[in-house]
């Protein structure tokens, strides 16, 4: 039997279908300026990749090994972050990510978490990486 996709389409806001299935930000960076990786308790796998440029996020991009639920949320953080400064991008929550999906199942709000903890790891990266000044 076939799955009934109008039911996916019926039950997801127009945000979380276009994050849900858009490609363009998903791709590994061989020298990101900063680096986040981070497993799930569900199993899922986020990794963010940033470049910057004079203190703000030049470029960003993911790889999810996991669901369309994680995929969405990576995508929405990446969204939210382009062009924003790195303090600017430390104010991106879990909360705002399910808010702008409008409609991520509840029992799927850990992947929220996820994207946004890996999204954190990359930002801390970039802040160790930076050159000490005095």
């Amino acid at each position: 039997m076939q799955p009934d996709h109008r039911d996916f389409f019926n039950s997801h806001s127009l945000q979380f279908i276009e994050m849900a299935l858009t490609t363009d930000r998903i791709e590994r960076i061989a020298r990101p300026d900063g680096y986040g990786r981070r497993t799930g308790e569900c199993g899922d796998t986020a990794e963010f990749f940033l470049t910057c440029k004079e203190n703000s996020i030049q470029s960003i991009s993911f790889y999810v090994d996991g669901c369309m639920n994680t995929t969405a949320c990576c995508n929405t953080v990446a969204k939210l972050a382009a062009g924003k400064t790195l303090d600017a991008a430390w104010e991106i929550t879990p909360e705002e990510v399910i808010r702008f999906l409008e409609t991520l199942p509840e029992d799927h709000f850990h992947c929220a978490e996820l994207a946004v903890g890996a999204f954190y790891l990359a930002l801390t990266d970039i802040n160790g990486n930076k050159p000490q000044t005095d």
